[in-house]
């Protein structure tokens, strides 16, 4: 049996896979139980639901504002310092979102604060080094699992979550999860990349991405897409539990169904990677956003019991994040490794634009009308027009004058 072999990064493929996932699990897995975190800081804060509802949609667009910077930075001078960075961030932006008594506190902690951590701990910078190590036509089984092990955080993460919260209530839990945070910035290690092995082999500026990118239909296409997919996925992970609680369903049924969204998802974004090298992307985009549509309209039209919930949420668990892999494959397919990680963040900008708006709108419109109805058929739409507007995206490589292309 051989050793793993380095790549022209200097790391191997399993040392990426494993650090980065990890990574991922942690970060990822924090995150997916904030909702958890509604009832007990409003019961105790005096606040409204639009309150933490606001705070969460500012974190996702300071998630998708950062992104971008976080990204080209990652390429410049290496994914491994923004991990580090972005783990210190995470542990001080949990610990402030503890102690923060006041609304504005709240949202430049939990909202402003760990929404810049998010952006140097998760898919964007990790995809980056992953894009340089493994070879193209393995990519998108690679992103696949490393998206999978986000969705295993989640899975693993809201049973612990709910239990801090029991044992030792919600700010207790909020430091022991900043503590957990500070581990991203050890596993950061395994992710230095050898000097020239990252973007700045290339001779493709930054400037030079941001236009051809920015400037072709194919990639605004799927930033159009990844905005529905934000929109989609945070709403239902901040206000499913609130919304089972108002239709008399236990802390019980909310937890097991983000569990099985974990679980499911996992499987999902697995199978969503392995079928990316086989079937062209865009048609499996498109069919990943129309059953999404037609997951939440026998969700929201059947009664709503135990059974009905967990269903949906092993079918929507499932569809959850596998729109990452083919997505991150596609952009990388297209402009190549070289900018990746920015790319991916420009993208992930729009999706986190769709998750301020799910996010918030989900808490103005229920205290607005008492319920979530108006939000979850506007998930519908936005779905239908994700599924039609990936249809027409072109997966080949640009083609690049010998000046711009990257090495």
């Amino acid at each position: 049996m051989t050793a793993p072999r380095p790549t022209s990064a200097g790391l191997t493929v399993q040392q990426v896979l494993l650090c980065g996932a990890l990574i991922v699990t942690l970060s990822m897995g924090i995150r997916h139980g904030f909702g958890f975190w509604l009832q007990p800081i409003i019961t105790e804060r005096g606040w409204t639901r639009e309150t933490f509802s606001f705070a969460m949609a500012v974190q996702n667009l300071a998630w998708g504002v950062a992104g971008p910077v976080a990204g080209m930075l990652a390429d410049r001078f290496g994914a491994w310092k923004v991990l580090v960075m972005g783990g210190l961030m995470y542990a001080l932006g949990l610990l402030l979102m503890a102690v923060s008594a006041q609304p504005l506190g709240f949202t430049l902690s939990a909202g402003v604060l760990i929404g810049i951590a998010q952006s140097g701990s998760t898919y964007a910078v990790i995809y980056g080094v992953l894009g340089r190590t493994v070879s193209a036509e393995k990519r998108s089984w690679a992103f696949g699992v490393a998206a999978a092990a986000g969705s295993f955080g989640q899975f693993v993460m809201i049973p612990v979550e709910t239990w801090l919260i029991s044992q030792l209530g919600w700010q207790g839990a909020l430091y022991l999860l900043a503590g957990t945070a500070l581990l991203i910035a050890p596993l950061a290690l395994g992710l230095r990349e050898r000097q020239g092995g990252g973007a700045a082999a290339g001779h493709q500026s930054v400037g030079q991405a941001l236009r051809e990118a920015f400037g072709y239909r194919s990639f605004q296409l799927l930033m159009l897409g990844y905005f529905v997919c934000g929109f989609q996925v945070v709403f239902i992970g901040v206000h499913l539990p609130s919304y089972l609680k108002d239709h008399g369903l236990g802390l019980g049924v909310s937890t097991g169904a983000l569990m099985l969204i974990g679980l499911f998802n996992v499987f999902g974004t697995y199978a969503a990677g392995m079928l990316g090298q086989r079937f062209p992307k865009r048609h499996l985009l498109s069919a990943i956003y129309g059953l999404r549509a037609v997951a939440i309209v026998i969700f929201i039209s059947v009664p709503l019991t135990p059974a009905s919930v967990y269903v949906f949420a092993a079918v929507i668990g499932f569809l959850w994040l596998s729109t990452v892999p083919p997505t991150n494959a596609v952009v990388a397919q297209i402009f190549g490794a070289q900018h990746l990680s920015m790319l991916g963040g420009f993208v992930f900008l729009s999706h986190q634009i769709g998750s301020f708006l799910g996010v918030w709108l989900g808490g103005k419109l229920y205290d607005a009308t008492g319920s979530y109805d108006v939000v979850w058929w506007l998930a519908v739409a936005l779905g239908v027009m994700a599924m039609l507007a990936n249809l027409p995206v072109r997966e080949t490589p640009i083609l690049r004058s010998p000046q711009v292309r990257p090495a």
